[in-house]
């Protein structure tokens, strides 16, 4: 297949259209966050590659060791996220990403490659099926249905961190840990800091600003962890139906 993609470099990102979110002309701030986040992480081998026009085709990924997850493993990718949407499905769009990642990767000398996944397929994550295609496997799991899917090149095989499967903080508020990887990210965290607020709920929002934040986190994160009553409920971002859902627990 032939197509033109582009990676974002440092000198392209200020004008390159970030294709999670294609509806705004305007000066957005979490499509203007998710610039400062990537501006932060290039030089660190974090890699943006898309479709050169605007549209929902796209990959991203970091090396694991400066990738903002609660992993463990040496020498592996990170796999963020991996999305086709609406009429560009069914092109080999999303094949011709992976097999340029599985190239980047073999090409660096990496062990292999690792996201997250689960039991049930998440709104919010990669399609596992899809990477399963590729040889992805379990290779760890949380007692609440995540797991940890990894393809790899040399036998060894990525974790969870351990305090990732205790899954619980003492606060019983409501607590979501985020960053500003993905754009749609602080729209909804001020959707729901307004509901908080008008409906008298206490909440706590932890910004994840640093690296060693991120790897210091209670609960497996792709960009967002949710806490309620203690026990940890979703990385899926929220709308107000399943807020409510949660708030009701």
């Amino acid at each position: 297949m032939s197509a033109d993609f582009v990676n974002l470099t440092a000198e392209n990102l200020p004008n390159e259209h970030l294709c999670c979110i294609i509806r705004s002309k305007k000066s957005h701030p979490g499509i203007d966050a998710k610039r400062q986040w990537l501006s932060e992480r290039l030089n660190e081998g974090h890699v943006f590659r898309k479709l050169n026009e605007k549209a929902t085709v796209f990959i991203e990924y970091a090396p694991l060791e400066t990738a903002w997850v609660p992993i463990t493993g040496d020498n592996y990718y990170y796999l963020y996220c991996l999305w086709i949407s609406g009429s560009h499905k069914g092109k080999g769009y999303g094949k011709a990403l992976m097999e340029y990642c599985l190239s980047d990767a073999k090409a660096k000398g990496k062990s292999g490659i690792c996201m997250l996944g689960a039991k049930k397929q998440k709104s919010w994550l990669s399609d596992q099926s899809f990477v399963k295609k590729y040889g992805f496997e379990v290779v760890d799991t949380t007692d609440n249905g995540y797991e940890l899917l990894a393809l790899s090149f040399d036998g060894t095989t990525p974790k969870f961190a351990q305090h990732v499967k205790k899954s619980a903080i003492e606060s019983k508020a409501l607590t979501i840990y985020y960053d500003m990887q993905c754009p749609y990210i602080y729209q909804n965290i001020e959707t729901i800091k307004q509901y908080c607020e008008m409906n008298g709920i206490p909440a706590a929002f932890i910004h994840v600003d640093t690296l060693q934040k991120a790897k210091e986190l209670p609960c497996v994160f792709n960009n967002f962890g949710v806490f309620y009553q203690g026990k940890f409920e979703t990385v899926n971002l929220l709308d107000m139906a399943y807020l409510k859902r949660i708030l009701k627990k």
